[in-house]
């Protein structure tokens, strides 16, 4: 196949980023022909505030580049993986009227939350979901802390539902888990174009058996990810586990100085993926203290890849991945009492972590292997072709 892969980067390099070029490298190793169109979120500081609106309405300038794409490459598929805010779903209607067609991957949720992620005030919301005039995201300043941002959003989310953008000019939707596939049904995305596929990581990071005593966090250091509650919790420790914290965002400092007052707890800042996994593939367990509906986390996988069993909340995808007892536990999302027991039982218990450690690693061959990946992508592919194809007919 020959597919056209569009994603808009962001300022700090995230999940979406990962499987965007892990997704496109994957291809072109089994043979198929992919050509990347991509922009970054740098852009951002260089333009007014009219200008950054209106490309996130409708980019003229994305819709061209697509369309010049696509008469060029004349691709199968173009698969969208995010389009926010300087790309705009122009690029959907680009490739359609193309006649291309068109996959769209649910990283997050912001076809119908300006925040992405149904979590505000530290607690889940669901005011806007389906509504066709989102405003409780612009009264309460969803996106940024500002209501002149959100009401930029939330007018593309307006104008995209009434020019049938999600439903008329995607073909496929690939979903990260079952989990956030029944949240977009019950949102009213039409089930039939929604398909499961995990998230994959190539290559294979490698099984590492022998682990220290540390526990890690890896992720956005953001409310939603759940960072005050972990923080809370190891205060609460008082030094009983040494931990280390990996990632960059706006509780950096929080972090910094949680790492400066309570044992054991160190910053290591942002690290390259090749000193993720080896941090990752050392760690006794893996913290993901989420608290929003994560419609997947690749970090798991990471995880389970190099053996190393997970801690996570007990919520949207990471219930599903995560089998509490056999590769990691589960623990009461926002709780941090329930996380600090949780915590002393894994101290407590080590043999019972080193036993995961295999579980781990098998969870990950026969669940996230890259050929089962590959093949399940060509599928989604080939099932948008044909309904792209039966439309027209």
């Amino acid at each position: 196949m020959r597919a056209l892969l569009v994603h808009n980067h962001y300022q700090q390099p995230g999940g979406e980023d990962h499987v965007f070029a892990t997704e496109a490298d994957l291809l072109e190793s089994v043979g198929h022909q992919v050509e990347r169109l991509t922009t970054h979120n740098d852009r951002i500081h260089g333009m007014s505030g009219l200008s950054l609106m209106r490309a996130t309405l409708w980019s003229s300038s994305a819709f061209k580049e697509v369309r010049e794409r696509v008469e060029r490459f004349r691709p199968d598929v173009v698969h969208v993986h995010n389009s926010f805010p300087l790309l705009s779903p122009a690029v959907h209607h680009a490739a359609k009227r193309a006649g291309t067609a068109v996959v769209q991957t649910l990283h997050n949720y912001r076809l119908y939350c300006a925040a992405a992620t149904f979590h505000r005030n530290d607690a889940i919301c669901n005011r806007c979901g389906p509504k066709q005039i989102p405003w409780p995201s612009v009264v309460h300043a969803c996106y940024r802390d500002s209501r002149l941002a959100s009401a930029g959003v939330a007018s593309m989310l307006v104008l995209h539902r009434a020019l049938r953008t999600w439903s008329r000019h995607v073909d496929a939707y690939i979903a990260l888990s079952h989990a956030s596939k029944n949240k977009f049904v019950e949102l009213g995305l039409p089930s039939d174009k929604l398909h499961v596929k995990y998230n994959v990581i190539h290559p294979d990071p490698g099984y590492e058996e022998s682990k220290q005593d540390y526990g890690i966090f890896v992720g956005r250091l953001t409310r939603d990810k759940g960072v005050q509650t972990l923080l809370e919790a190891l205060r609460q420790l008082s030094g009983r586990v040494p931990f280390h914290f990996v990632g960059a965002g706006p509780l950096e400092n929080e972090v910094r100085r949680a790492s400066e007052r309570i044992p054991g707890v160190s910053y290591l800042g942002q690290r390259s993926q090749p000193e993720v996994l080896r941090l990752l593939g050392g760690a006794r367990f893996l913290v993901i203290p989420s608290e929003w509906l994560e419609p997947f986390g690749r970090v798991v996988i990471e995880a389970f890849a190099r053996g190393t069993p997970v801690l996570a909340s007990n919520i949207g995808a990471l219930r599903e991945l995560v089998t509490h007892g056999r590769t990691g536990w589960h623990f009461e999302a926002g709780d941090a009492s329930d996380l600090v027991r949780q915590i002393r039982e894994i101290a407590d218990r080590p043999e019972t972590a080193l036993e995961m450690v295999k579980h781990a690693r098998e969870e990950y061959e026969a669940k996230h292997g890259i050929a089962a990946n590959v093949a399940r992508l060509e599928e989604i592919y080939a099932r948008a072709i044909d309904v792209s194809r039966s439309s027209k007919a």
